[in-house]
């Protein structure tokens, strides 16, 4: 009898809160002993992920007698669409809006029939309940150029880009484009778009001088925000009223610039040689993966075989050379240095073994592993004894601990450095930005930087001509082109067409990311000499008849001259035996206001937006006219 009463209450709060129309629409099921989620989809010819849709507490088991609610009959007819509802499967990258588009309905309707929507964005594969198509459009019919429900016009006024407006009216940029199909590569004055019709915020201008503006990584959560931040939920929800219906993939956030920020005035260049003050025995544990547990015969030819087939073996070995030679010349400065060589051998199994297995008690920093999944088990599994561990080549968003230093700039850091640059120097410089949709958030953080920036959109075969960057150029004044893309048509035509412009059109060529497009057989090297192509980079590049010292031992110990990974394998080991050297642990040695400066790579290391530390440090580089790179800052 209680079961029942239970039941029927249950019941009641259902039809009471959803309505008459909720009670045509939708039935409860009680559970039956030995049901399942699986057994009931099919009993009713619907979907477990309708089910689960509607009934989220699902997931975690179904009791006996629990209720559910059950789409009506009249709703589903064998999975097949009818007048009143059908079932979507959203694919990878798809939106809300995009869906809502396609299917001619509200966001707000769609979310009302999948309320979990409300605090998480979608995943691919999942099946969404979908209303009954909207007939009413701005015209008063469905088809091209239709206003979607929940939607309204906006005009683009100056100062505005694509982040500020999603931010304006609570949604991705990629929901942005999604509502505005025809919206290409440039946001223009005065150009109308499809928004929703509820903002969140007064004006969609960025104040970059104050806040910066991040976007919501796949599966990040307030916590995860508050450990980048340090930020609570509400501080968040402050600055970001839409947030409060949680956190979504590709939301922007406005969050406070770090008060304690480096400035660059305040940053200058120490020579730790003339620092070192601690020279008891330096222990560094050195984890490359050399596989010497291979299966090959010991033969110099087949040695010579597993080098050109395994390049990390190649790059292991350079590095360790460079390494070696490092902790040579610290002997020499008096430092005592024990060097302990580990096999990782490509296995972030076996790099759990060394340090299980091994005495990392007295161990003063761990340089390596190379592979960054190996790094991340390293990192893990020494954070409790505070042992320094050192990335030397992984420049990727990385699983961060407080021990863990990150010594390749990533791509961000690169990113940073060159708008920096760029906007600096930007007085009186004519500023124009050629990039393609997949650089659109680099596009946007150089408008956000410099407002007044012009662009010049691809053509359709993904090139650009010389009378479209003319037409936005100025005659006689420093023009200067940002070129974003990774397409090697697109980079050859716009050095190409570059290159010949006439001469008092004064023009110099950015990117902030030189990739492989600008080696592509089709973009050459006088061109892009002759337009002074700039660019950030992690490291600089020395002359082969430079008198350093360690390219001269180097060259009489091994025959070559090193190269880059031999040369950074000196340069991350030098600097880590050095900071250790001149304090007494290598964290009192972390200064961000101090940068070390050595053959080819510079390290500053600052405290990471989560936790451990990463290098800062990054030249800016130009092609002159001899066709070397020369050091632009």
């Amino acid at each position: 009898m209680l079961k029942c009463l239970i039941y029927v209450s249950v019941t009641f709060l259902f039809m009471v809160s959803c309505g008459s129309a909720a009670q045509q629409q939708y039935k409860s099921h009680s559970v039956q002993k030995g049901e399942t989620v699986y057994s009931i989809a099919k009993d009713f010819n619907i979907s477990e992920e309708t089910i689960y849709n509607l009934n989220p507490d699902a997931k975690n088991g179904l009791k006996v007698n629990s209720v559910l609610i059950i789409p009506s009959n009249n709703l589903i007819s064998s999975g097949t669409n009818n007048n009143n509802f059908r079932e979507h499967k959203v694919k990878k990258k798809e939106t809300l809006y995009g869906i809502a588009q396609l299917y001619n309905v509200s966001v707000e309707d769609i979310k009302k029939l999948n309320k979990e929507l409300y605090s998480r964005g979608l995943k691919k594969g999942e099946r969404l309940l979908i209303p009954a198509a909207s007939q009413v459009t701005e015209n008063g019919s469905s088809g091209p150029g239709k206003i979607l429900p929940g939607t309204q016009k906006h005009t683009v006024k100056p100062k505005e880009t694509k982040f500020g407006i999603a931010r304006k009216f609570g949604i991705s940029i990629a929901e942005l484009e999604d509502l505005n199909p025809d919206l290409g590569e440039s946001l223009k004055v005065g150009t109308t778009l499809i928004v929703p019709e509820k903002t969140v915020i007064e004006n969609a201008e960025i104040d970059d001088e104050n806040f910066q503006y991040y976007e919501v990584k796949p599966k990040e959560g307030f916590f995860r925000l508050k450990v980048k931040f340090g930020l609570s939920e509400e501080e968040i929800i402050a600055l970001n009223p839409y947030a409060k219906d949680g956190l979504k993939e590709g939301m922007i956030l406005k969050i406070p610039k770090d008060e304690n920020a480096i400035l660059k005035e305040d940053i200058s260049v120490v020579d730790l040689e003339k620092r070192i003050d601690n020279k008891k025995m330096k222990t560094v544990a050195l984890m490359l993966p050399f596989r010497l547990m291979r299966n090959p015969s010991d033969s110099t030819s087949n040695d010579q075989d597993w080098l050109k087939k395994d390049p990390t073996l190649r790059v292991a070995l350079d590095f360790y050379s460079g390494a070696l030679m490092a902790a040579e010349f610290a002997k020499d400065k008096g430092i005592s240095v024990t060097l302990n060589v580990y096999d990782t051998e490509k296995s972030d199994t076996k790099v759990a073994s060394i340090i299980s297995n091994s005495d990392f008690k007295n161990v003063d920093a761990v340089i390596g592993p190379l592979l960054q999944k190996n790094v991340e088990k390293a990192s893990e599994m020494l954070k409790d004894k505070k042992i320094p561990v050192f990335s030397p080549l992984s420049n990727r968003d990385m699983v961060m601990n407080n021990n863990l230093f990150q010594t390749l700039p990533t791509d961000a850091v690169l990113e940073k450095r060159m708008i920096q640059y760029i906007k600096e120097h930007s007085s009186g410089k004519n500023i124009i930005i050629i990039s393609d949709s997949k650089k659109a958030k680099q596009r946007e953080m150089i408008q956000t930087a410099i407002p007044t920036a012009k662009t010049v959109s691809p053509r359709g075969g993904g090139y650009v001509q010389g009378s479209d960057i003319s037409s936005v150029a100025s005659e006689g004044m420093d023009n200067w082109v940002i070129l974003e893309s990774e397409n090697p048509v697109l980079v050859s035509s716009a050095v190409n067409a570059l290159a010949a412009i006439p001469a008092n059109y004064k023009i110099r060529l950015f990117t902030l990311n030189k990739n492989e497009a600008y080696e592509w057989h089709e973009v050459s090297s006088i061109r892009l000499a002759k337009i002074n192509f700039t660019f950030p980079s992690v490291n600089k590049n020395i002359s082969e008849d430079d008198r350093n010292p360690f390219l001269i031992s180097y060259k009489n110990k091994y025959g070559v001259l090193p190269n880059r990974y031999a040369i950074r394998g000196f340069d991350v080991t030098y600097d880590v035996l050095l900071r250790l050297a001149s304090e007494k642990d290598i964290y009192d040695a972390v200064m961000p206001e101090n940068e070390t400066v050595y053959i080819e790579n510079k390290f500053r290391y600052e405290k990471s937006t989560s936790e451990g530390y990463c290098n800062e440090a990054a030249y800016i580089l130009k092609y002159n006219a001899e066709l070397k790179f020369e050091v632009v800052e």
